[in-house]
This record gives C-alpha cells, structure tokens and sequence, in this order.
C-alpha cells in the first residue's frame, strides 16, 4: 500500500476567482501562508512560509493549467523525500468549483504512513480555511497559531 491520499470541497464561486485565490500570493496569505515570495507558476520556485513553522521551504511548480489544473513538489519532512502535490480545480453547475487536492510520494513506512495522514488534515484544513475566506471574507487561521 502507497501511502497517498486526496480530499476535497465546493467552494461556492467560480473556477477562476478560486483558482486566483490559490495562485495570487496576495489571496494565499489571507488565510492560509504566513508568507509567499511569488505566485505559483509553471517553472517557478517559491518560497512559503507558514506561521508555525520556523523557516520557509521551497515549493517547484511543475504543471499549470489556468482554471484547471496546479501541480507541484515540496518537502515532506527532514531527510525524507519530496512529494508531488497535485490540485484540480472543476466547474460545477450554478458557478461553483470542486477542488481536489491529491498528494503522494511518501516512503511505504509508518513515518510515511502519519506523515501522509497529518497532510491530509492540513489541506482538508486549507479547502476549510479557501472557502471561509473566498465566500465569506473570513481568515480561520488568524490568531489559530500556536
């Protein structure tokens, strides 16, 4: 068994305001980054930063479909190697968008295996922390750091 997972939720707006929202450093910061060093596009580098955790760590982009599709590798602990995150961004009827996000690449072990479900919680948390933010302006991650 891999250990990989993918999860996912409707967000009520359309494919392109939540695809802007996960791209724009600007929108990803107001509920999920503390910090972003660029948007996410096919070739780059960026660095994210996240409140609680103490240094930034860089995010590859590979593949980058507008309104479709972002994929991309970032590290999944120390000395363990990177993951490919890959994110689905679908139109559903009455201007609302499913996105999925999937993630995969861990080593078949237990630290894996929990570092694989800790992941999943974070991006269910994400999806939560996007639709708050995109539908009702709210940031759920704000003073939520330990």
């Amino acid at each position: 068994m891999e250990p990989k997972f993918q999860v996912q939720l409707k967000i009520r707006k359309p494919v392109a305001e939540v695809f802007d929202a996960v791209v724009n450093p600007a929108k990803l910061t107001g509920y999920f980054l503390q910090t972003s060093s660029g948007p996410l596009v096919e070739g780059a580098t960026v660095k994210w930063k996240f409140q609680e955790v103490e240094e930034p760590f860089d995010v590859v982009v590979g593949k980058v479909v507008a309104n479709e599709r972002i994929e991309f590798d970032w590290p999944s602990g120390k000395d363990s190697p990177d993951t490919h995150v890959e994110m689905v961004f679908k139109p559903l009827d009455g201007g609302s968008t499913m996105v999925q996000i999937s993630e995969s690449g861990w080593p078949a072990t237990e630290a894996g295996f929990k570092s694989s479900h800790g992941n999943a919680g974070g991006w269910m948390h994400m999806l939560a922390c996007l639709k708050a933010y995109i539908e009702y302006g709210i940031n759920l991650r704000a003073g939520g750091a330990f």
